[in-house]
């Protein structure tokens, strides 16, 4: 159990140390602006149209670093900083996010498999917690209540490491584009490359943490069956 402990304590302090340099290169290059000044929203929609998709409404939403992509009712949500920015960082954001919703049209797989988890993922996280706590006080009397706990939070890990290919396929196109369209250039697509980067690392993180949270019950659930 002390290896559980000593890595859930270094990939949260990883955790720590990618949203800080995040936030720091988001702060850094959203004072750079790009040269042909388009804004977040122009960039999310003529990368929309140069793709030849009209479908899809690009909408802007309070608070930072909100920015995604609604299969639902197809609508790419900037933040309002990347909205109305014609920063580096901003069309990063745009445009990755409308990778998103070139997977969508394209009917790319992993993004398929990533919706169709949503709602087990949804209904799983209402009650995980829960379960979870009162299978770990119940380990000797009730073993089973903590195994369905440990499944439910499985399909939440399988939900993260799924979101990895997604997101990294989305930044290709993203950055793929930017380059082609000639929004980003020589003097600043490394930034916007950068940018995109870190923001990945997130996801990663997020998955190590829950495998390693999914592997530290398995092993309660397995040392209160010895007892």
């Amino acid at each position: 159990m002390a290896g559980i402990y000593f890595l859930l304590i270094l990939i949260a302090v990883a955790g720590f140390g990618v949203q800080a340099m995040l936030q720091s290169r988001f702060k850094k290059y959203s004072r750079i602006p790009i040269r042909n000044g388009m804004t977040g929203r122009d960039i999310a929609e003529k990368m929309l149209h140069d793709n030849g998709i009209y479908d899809v409404q690009v909408i802007s939403v309070r608070g930072q670093l909100t920015d995604h992509y609604n299969p639902t009712n197809k609508t790419i949500n900037l933040s309002e900083p990347v909205y109305g920015s014609n920063s580096v960082a901003a069309a990063a954001v745009a445009a990755h996010e409308t990778g998103h919703a070139l997977q969508h049209a394209k009917g790319y797989a992993p993004l398929k498999m990533r919706s169709a988890l949503v709602p087990v993922v949804s209904a799983a996280s209402k009650w995980v917690t829960w379960i979870l706590l009162l299978g770990i006080v119940m380990v000797q009397t009730f073993p089973a209540l903590l195994w369905i706990g440990i499944a439910l939070f499985a399909s939440t890990t399988l939900f993260s490491f799924v979101t990895l290919p997604v997101e990294k396929n989305a930044t290709n196109r993203a950055l793929n584009w930017l380059s082609s369209a000639g929004v980003t250039d020589v003097s600043n697509h490394s930034q916007a490359t950068d940018a995109l980067r870190w923001a990945g690392y997130t996801y990663v993180v997020a998955a190590l943490s829950s495998l390693a949270t999914l592997l530290y019950y398995i092993m309660i659930a397995m040392s209160g069956s010895r007892r």
